[in-house]
């Protein structure tokens, strides 16, 4: 099982850029399915992007697509989310999560979650 940290969240004024970090540990993290999911205080945990194992197929929300792009790096153990165009309706803290079954939208379908990085948007 991988061990998740992300980095790269911070303070940013309306339409600034971001690139959020999840580095995992161990060596088997070029066969999980990764996931970000952002949450608002005081709201659910929401989908935002995610890559499958090889990262040859993306998924998208509909509230980012066109302004965040996920990718990863299996020799890094890394998966980044490129975040442009940033918006205060983006503030949230920002998670990423591993799955070695699943590659979707539905939060419960991973397993492992790093601790999140705070991003706030400024107008």
């Amino acid at each position: 099982q991988v061990q998740l940290v992300e980095s790269g969240g911070g303070l940013v004024l309306a339409g600034g850029s971001l690139r959020l970090s999840c580095a995992a540990s161990g060596r088997t993290f070029s066969s999980y399915s990764m996931g970000w999911f952002r949450q608002a205080p005081g709201q659910e945990r929401e989908f935002v992007a995610s890559i499958n194992w090889g990262g040859g197929s993306t998924y998208y929300a509909d509230s980012v697509k066109g302004r965040f792009t996920i990718s990863r790096d299996n020799a890094k153990n890394t998966v980044y989310l490129q975040v442009n165009s940033l918006k205060p309706e983006d503030t949230a803290v920002y998670y990423c999560a591993a799955s070695a079954l699943y590659y979707g939208s539905r939060w419960s379908g991973y397993d492992t979650w790093g601790q999140g990085t705070q991003v706030t948007v400024s107008s």
